[in-house]
């Protein structure tokens, strides 16, 4: 396999673009939020329950594309009609790949899942009940 098939076909593996200002812009919304629940602004409420319901999906979303990742890359080959990017065994591409990270990137994953649901599930609770 060339090596530079990926680049070739205009693909790359990198956490850049959207992977990088997606989570600094939601961090920033949900400081927004929160300096308006201190506040005591009026529709922070509102705010909260409405921001807190799209991270959820947001997040959803997120876990979805990262459990069905070997088959969108697979479909993402197929769609550029390169036989040697067809012929990528795409499930140990990804593996390869994982294996770069370091040990602790499944735990802080996991860490995340945990404050997003917790936290969409408890901040809409206790706006409610202020």
């Amino acid at each position: 396999m060339r090596g530079s098939v990926l680049a070739e076909n205009g693909m790359r593996f990198d956490a850049g673009g959207h992977e990088t200002w997606a989570p600094g812009g939601i961090a920033a919304v949900l400081v927004a939020v929160a300096v308006m629940n201190v506040a005591a602004v009026s529709w922070s409420g509102t705010a909260t329950w409405i921001v807190q319901s799209l991270v959820l999906v947001v997040h959803c979303l997120v876990i979805h594309s990262q459990l069905t990742a070997v088959s969108s890359v697979r479909s993402a080959f197929a769609r550029k009609g390169d036989p040697v990017l067809a012929g990528i065994d795409v499930a140990a591409l990804l593996k390869a790949a994982e294996s770069g990270f370091p040990s602790w990137t499944w735990k802080l994953a996991n860490a995340r899942n945990a404050v997003v649901f917790a936290a969409s599930f408890l901040a809409p609770l206790v706006t409610a009940t202020a």
